[in-house]
């Protein structure tokens, strides 16, 4: 049996998605900025899957600006807003995507920037309290955090922060990787400035992204050399791409109520299994809360144990494919920077995520569990 379990690193491309993209790879193959006809109904295409993400979202489309994926929309938000607005001081987590936490380390390290990390707590939740002294005692800020932690699973208060962001008059960036496609946004009532997108983690294709500006947050350009996309991003855009992209976010927003049912199911599932099984076993950060956590992730601790270093290899040779990290590993001082990052982390737990999709199946986490309860089991006879 062959099982997918890593659904926040990549999903799988929806049937529908690629039947939207093929015409753009075989008929309607123009350039968009090209003024003939192969080129105006190629740029026609273009703004109108653009007019279908703004709408998704609530906002203009005048406000959304495709890219090759969230990092790049990461890196433009950050760096970009750091230059056009002249900004001294930036503030994000010990938790976030390397895209945001490694691109600030960066400008800190050049001096463009002081860098403040905001404290978190044992489960990962952002202590509101050190965000708002950080933001009272640093003018001109850019705070760039994470909607849903993409290994812990936790969901950030963009409102909240929004609000306090507002209040300082500090530029506020939300990774939104994670919760796009998983989540609704509502850009008429969120207060950010900037928020981005994958097409590959809501079952669209890989390499195509876009980044969403406020319309009273303009930037400069990230990436020079041509007058694409409204003169925000250089380069031939990637067609077929952003087609797939504004089908399968349409599919996801249709669909999301159902999916979110399904998937919140297995979730529950496998944690109820887990617990019952498995002797000594707990959740990362806040993903066995529903209510705070991306329905699509679950973070297993493990009781401490031989098996840790081994772990995902003996799970992809039972043909289970999940990803995982733990503070430190044997030998190494590698691993997951954002269990690190845990107060009171215990480094000899073994960590596994599991994600989910809609395509997942409960036999699939019926499997997944068996597997892993039966190699501790194992385990356990050859101590004995």
């Amino acid at each position: 049996m062959h099982v997918y379990l890593d659904n926040a690193a990549t999903t799988r491309l929806d049937p529908e998605v690629l039947e939207a993209m093929l015409p753009l790879m075989t008929e309607e193959f123009g350039n968009p900025s090209s003024i003939h006809s192969h080129g105006r109904r190629v740029r026609a295409a273009i703004e109108k899957a653009r007019k279908t993400v703004a709408s998704l979202l609530n906002t203009s489309p005048a406000e959304i600006f495709f890219t090759s994926g969230g990092t790049e929309a990461d890196n433009t938000a950050i760096r970009s807003s750091i230059e056009t607005f002249g900004l001294t001081h930036a503030v994000t987590s010990p938790l976030e995507h390397h895209a945001v936490l490694h691109t600030l380390e960066h400008l800190d390290k050049q001096g463009t920037v002081k860098l403040n990390l905001v404290r978190v707590d044992e489960q990962g939740r952002i202590d509101m309290t050190h965000l708002d002294e950080l933001l009272r005692n640093n003018p001109r800020t850019l705070v760039s955090l994470m909607h849903g932690n993409n290994e812990i699973g936790n969901l950030l208060d963009l409102e909240a922060v929004g609000r306090l962001c507002r209040e300082y008059k500090a530029v506020f960036h939300a990774d939104t990787v994670q919760t796009m496609g998983h989540f609704r946004h509502d850009l008429q009532q969120l207060p950010v400035d900037f928020i981005v997108g994958a097409a590959h983690k809501f079952h669209g294709p890989k390499g195509v992204g876009f980044l969403y500006i406020n319309a009273d947050s303009r930037i400069h350009p990230f990436i020079h050399g041509g007058s694409q996309e409204r003169n925000m991003r250089g380069g031939t855009e990637n067609v077929y791409g952003i087609i797939g992209l504004a089908k399968a976010l349409e599919i996801a927003y249709r669909d999301m109520d159902e999916h979110r049912r399904h998937i919140e199911g297995l979730k529950r599932r496998m944690i109820g299994q887990l617990r019952e099984r498995l002797d000594g076993v707990s959740f990362n950060g806040m993903s066995e809360d529903l209510q705070n956590s991306l329905y699509t992730v679950l973070n297993v601790s493990l009781p401490p144990s031989d098996l840790s270093d081994m772990l995902l290899f003996n799970l992809d040779i039972a043909g289970i494919s999940a990803s995982g990290g733990s503070a430190c590993t044997s030998g190494s001082n590698l691993g997951s920077h954002v269990l690190s990052a845990l107060p009171g982390n215990d480094p000899e737990r073994g960590a596994i995520r599991f994600s989910f999709s809609k395509y997942t199946t409960e036999e699939e986490i019926d499997y997944a569990v068996d597997t892993l309860v039966g190699l501790f089991q194992r385990e356990q006879s050859m101590i004995r």
